[in-house]
């Protein structure tokens, strides 16, 4: 505004100018030029967009808590009015295929988390299954997080969903993380998790056993968010070609993306390695 007044009238000088439009004129000098503004929009556009290609999921939310960590100080509806003109808005369908078999004759088990919240590490376990698609049927995904740190503490890919399965992220757990007698393993009903030889694992382990209700996923509902995670910016994203790329694929993104860099909401927007280190970092001190 003041450059076009003073192109208009460039006898008043921008000294004159800032004294009549009530600004001063350090804020004048200042402020940044049209180019640097320009060139500023230009550096925050790829900034959101790199983001956005390392993890496809990000809404505006998370891209800000993203941008905060790089050093930018950026208002959310600009960053949302970026990703809109820029087409970087997720926007993915689902498909639906059970997973979880409860009709069977294996004993089950009350609710032990209900209503309560964890502050501790390996206090609760979470396990559920998932589908993945492939070019001509589906396979298998079973995983186990950390309640309190959702990190993902054991998972196993397989062309069947038996015990097995279950079994195998099961042992991975145990192995990465060797918690002490207590712990709460918390699952759904499924016969993979209710079988004699799961059950029989979980007690040799210490484990106290937890399951939801019947057909009610919200008892569950960290393990679901995480399945609506990887599949939004992994499975749903990539045409696996065979079991194998499936395999290696997931595994990348659980360890490598999931673990190690993506920012939760209910983290603070932490990846969970770095708020399990925060949390030793506390208990410690």
């Amino acid at each position: 505004m003041i450059e076009q007044v003073h192109q208009e009238h460039p006898g008043i000088s921008i000294e004159r100018l800032c004294e009549l439009m009530d600004v001063s004129r350090s804020w004048y000098y200042e402020r940044p030029s049209a180019t640097e503004k320009s060139c500023k929009d230009v550096e925050l556009r790829d900034a959101i967009e790199r983001i956005v290609l390392e993890f496809p999921g990000y809404g505006y939310r998370r891209v800000k808590a993203a941008l905060k960590r790089e050093g930018w100080s950026v208002n959310h509806k600009r960053i949302l009015r970026v990703m809109r003109e820029e087409s970087l808005l997720c926007r993915i369908r689902r498909r639906f295929v059970p997973t979880t078999d409860s009709p069977h004759s294996f004993k089950g088990y009350p609710n032990l988390i209900k209503d309560t919240e964890t502050d501790e590490l390996d206090q609760v376990w979470t396990a559920d299954i998932t589908y993945i698609g492939l070019p001509t049927t589906f396979c298998y995904l079973a995983t186990i997080l950390d309640a309190f740190s959702r990190y993902c503490v054991g998972w196993s890919l397989s062309r069947s969903i038996d015990t097995r399965l279950t079994l195998s992220a099961l042992e991975m757990s145990l192995t990465t993380r060797q918690p002490s007698s207590g712990l709460v393993h918390h699952s759904d009903q499924g016969v993979q998790y209710a079988s004699s030889e799961y059950v029989l694992r979980l007690e040799k382990a210490g484990a106290r056993i937890s399951m939801a209700s019947v057909g009610n996923p919200y008892e569950n509902a960290k393990a679901e968010s995480f399945f609506r995670t990887l599949k939004m910016e992994e499975a749903y994203l990539k045409d696996y070609r065979d079991f194998e790329e499936a395999e290696d694929n997931i595994g990348q993104f659980i360890e490598e993306v999931y673990n190690q860099k993506r920012l939760h909401s209910s983290l603070g927007y932490l990846p969970p390695v770095e708020f399990e280190a925060l949390h030793a970092l506390k208990v410690g001190s």
